[in-house]
């Protein structure tokens, strides 16, 4: 098959590449869109050291059942679906818990950070178990459905919220899971949502898919506008979706006392945090990783167009031009936010 692989640290090649060994509980998946992450960016030049070369990339895919399993039940080739990033055990104590997303021994899809090496979906075929598929309404396109994991990132970050009907919420970095979020708060019955950016051609895109205010660091007194928007408390809750100290404290100082911040950008490894705010105020600071169990919801609201993935895809293109796109989103090219390609 062909793939696009990342033979170096900043070097992707497409080439042929071995087609993927289907074990007995895996489908084989004929790939027609796959999306590419920030996450994959940053994996490209080595700063996440979640990917290290050799590696076929790519978690944000949709495609067709090619091939079963041994033991493969309730599925059918031709199946459209789509599937997880992260590949857990059913067996695993945490999984049993119902956070399979924090279980023992889970791999991610085209990620490999030194104890694993998963080939990904910037390839023809992927090959996973069949515990992590979901079917494709009929009405959701394979490019939209490549677009589930992010909208299901963002959509578990809302359900560990403590939301409430017509809460206030800010959310810190306006990209595509930042804007996701907003659309997910909007959906679930959050009152006034503020958005905060750098880039005002996003803050203008949050405000179309459901933002009601869009603050500008640059420009605005983050703390002060905010507290002006909430008589004078700070927001209710607060989305973390960048992952650098700077952020992570506009996000504390956005807040009210008591109330909860949930990070769910990851830029940085480490982050400074006002310490003493966070104590003498009482609030709650809590991480979302990943997704847990938030797919067939995402693709019933893509259908129901409760949430509109087709705003945040910039560009679609073949998988053979991938290694460009790439390049371009690395260089953060104005206006360029989702990439999918089609092997």
């Amino acid at each position: 098959m062909k793939a696009l692989v990342l033979e170096a640290y900043n070097k992707l090649v497409y080439k042929d590449f071995p087609d993927p060994l289907v074990a007995d509980d895996e489908v084989l998946i004929k790939v027609e869109a796959v999306g590419i992450c920030g996450s994959d960016v940053h994996g490209m030049d080595g700063s996440s050291g979640r990917r290290i070369p050799p590696l076929v990339m790519g978690h944000e895919a949709a495609g067709t059942i090619k091939a079963l399993g041994l033991d493969v039940e309730g599925w059918k080739e031709g199946d459209r679906v789509t599937f997880d990033s992260t590949i857990y055990k059913l067996d695993d104590w945490y999984t049993r818990k119902g956070m399979y997303n924090l279980s023992d021994g889970r791999m991610v899809l085209g990620v490999s950070p030194g104890e694993y090496r998963r080939h990904g979906a910037f390839a023809e075929y992927v090959n996973v178990p069949q515990h992590i598929l979901y079917r494709i309404p009929d009405d959701v396109t394979f490019t939209q459905a490549s677009m589930v994991e992010p909208v299901a990132v963002a959509a578990h970050a809302v359900g560990l919220s403590s939301l409430e009907w017509n809460d206030t919420a800010v959310v810190v970095g306006a990209g595509m899971i930042g804007l996701f979020v907003i659309q997910v708060l909007r959906a679930r019955g959050c009152g006034k949502i503020i958005a905060i950016d750098l880039e005002e051609q996003k803050l203008a895109l949050a405000k179309e898919l459901g933002a009601d205010v869009g603050l500008n660091p640059k420009r605005d007194d983050i703390r002060k506008e905010v507290e002006a928007l909430t008589d004078g408390r700070g927001a209710d809750l607060a989305f973390e979706v960048v992952g650098i100290s700077a952020t992570v404290k506009t996000a504390i100082e956005s807040v009210r006392r008591g109330a909860t911040v949930t990070l769910v950008g990851n830029l940085a490894s480490t982050a400074e945090i006002p310490l003493q705010e966070v104590v003498t105020r009482q609030i709650r600071l809590q991480g979302s990783c990943a997704i847990c169990g938030e797919y067939p919801a995402v693709l019933e609201m893509i259908a129901r167009k409760e949430v509109n993935v087709d705003a945040i895809l910039s560009a679609e293109a073949p998988l053979s031009e991938g290694a460009n796109w790439f390049q371009r989103l690395y260089k953060k090219e104005p206006g360029l936010i989702k990439v999918v390609l089609n092997p």
